[in-house]
């Protein structure tokens, strides 16, 4: 999810220097999307993940 984020992101700045706005925009919006979604996976993986059991 990661990987998404970062590649939607160079196609943002790639495109935004070639001056295609909308397309910028919108690579950039789903990099943002794809960012926070793998924040909240990673977040919840690390929250779940392994329990010690201290008896």
């Amino acid at each position: 999810m990661l990987g998404y984020a970062v590649t939607f992101l160079v196609i943002a700045l790639i495109a935004a220097a070639m001056g295609f706005g909308l397309v910028g925009g919108m690579a950039y919006g789903a990099a943002k999307i794809c960012f926070f979604v793998f924040l909240i996976l990673a977040i919840v993986s690390l929250l779940s993940g392994r329990r010690i059991n201290v008896n």
